[in-house]
């Protein structure tokens, strides 16, 4: 009898993507997602979890966190539950990961290196029509140009 990985489960989505032997998935991946706009060409899988500077707030923890060889950051996450507040997870994921660049002292000018959230979700977001994907940015709301190019969110629907 042959076995099979679910994708979709936690376990199968992390073993699919979430390591070093299988890292070579997780670049082509990715790869096709920004197809155009850059390439990635070895990634780095770091810590999924980030603890919490303080007791009284809130670390996270990640299904899968890498950096690229620019040292641009990856978060991509299955979720198969519906969650009230998933965007705002997802600002939140993000979120930790840029104030975490900031470092003490006078010679970090403030050069964040980018962050990518890719969330995998077996459910619709609230407020948008069924999508396939989903490419948040931050832009000018008026002229819908680019403010930066820092902070990216895809959400994609299964």
């Amino acid at each position: 009898m042959e076995r099979f990985i679910n994708p979709f489960s936690d376990m199968g989505f992390k073993r699919i993507f979430g390591q070093e032997a299988t890292k070579d998935l997780l670049i082509d991946f990715l790869n096709d997602l920004l197809e155009g706009e850059k390439t990635v060409t070895d990634i780095t899988f770091l810590d999924k979890e980030i603890l919490p500077d303080f007791n009284e707030f809130r670390g996270a923890i990640y299904d899968i966190y890498c950096v690229n060889e620019s040292g641009e950051h990856f978060i991509v996450e299955m979720q198969n539950g519906y969650q009230t507040y998933f965007r705002e997870r997802a600002l939140f994921y993000l979120s930790h990961i840029i104030t975490r660049q900031g470092r003490p002292g006078g010679d970090w000018h403030f050069d964040v290196k980018a962050v990518y959230g890719v969330f995998f979700m077996n459910f619709c977001l609230d407020d948008i029509p069924h999508k396939l994907r989903t490419d948040v940015i931050l832009a000018d709301r008026e002229t819908h140009e680019q403010f930066s190019d820092k902070l990216r969110f895809i959400f994609i629907e299964l």
